[in-house]
């Protein structure tokens, strides 16, 4: 997937088509953090 932005060890990327919702993952040392965004209605 995209990937967004990669600093101080941390690779950010954007999945906006895997599943719905779009979200964020957040690697960094072998662990990910997974952030939904949600539709703003």
């Amino acid at each position: 997937m995209p990937e967004i932005s990669r600093f101080l060890g941390m690779v950010i990327r954007m999945y906006w088509d895997e599943h719905p919702p779009p979200h964020v993952h957040v690697e960094y040392g072998g662990e990910t953090a997974v952030v939904r965004i949600d539709p703003l209605e």
